[in-house]
């Protein structure tokens, strides 16, 4: 089952959005279908125009650098992250180096569970014009954009079994 929070970040300002779904999935094949960054496309709802403009091959560890471009509410926009850690089948961080946030740190966490993989995502952001702005379009975009992303994993692991 899905569930997504947004909340004020009292650690740093700011807002931290956490989700959580599980796949019924091995945890290998579920981070590995994240360890492919061309993947995020198929995650990304079709209204943010989103592509990794990074040539492939990108391979993922510490350090990589990945460039994508997406418009957002009509204006183009390019975003620039880093995978600050890359913990192969456990976690992965990637953080903005140039994005419409002024900070974004997504961390990713795979879990195995009865079931499947239970994938996390903390997101740490904050947001240019504060509280007004994030009320007015900011969280209910980040909101609709996970919904998109778990209603994607479904659809991507819709009937596996861990054993599988």
């Amino acid at each position: 089952m899905a569930d997504i929070k947004i909340e004020k970040n009292p650690e740093r300002g700011g807002y931290v959005l956490r989700a959580n779904c599980v796949v019924p999935e091995r945890i290998e094949r579920v981070f590995d279908y994240f360890a492919n960054a061309f993947n995020l496309e198929e995650l990304t709802p079709r209204w943010l125009n989103f592509t990794v403009a990074t040539p492939p091959p990108i391979v993922m560890r510490e350090g990589v650098l990945i460039d994508y471009r997406l418009t957002l509410h009509g204006i183009p926009v390019r975003w620039q992250s880093e995978i600050s850690a890359w913990e192969p089948h456990r976690r992965f961080v990637d953080q903005a180096l140039r994005s419409p946030y002024r900070w974004w740190h997504h961390e990713h966490l795979f879990e195995e569970v009865e079931g499947g993989t239970r994938v996390t995502d903390i997101v740490q952001y904050g947001v240019p014009g504060g509280a007004l702005i994030h009320f007015l379009a900011v969280k209910r975009d980040v909101q609709r954009i996970f919904e998109y992303r778990q209603q994607q994993l479904a659809a991507v692991f819709p009937n596996s079994g861990p054993g599988e």
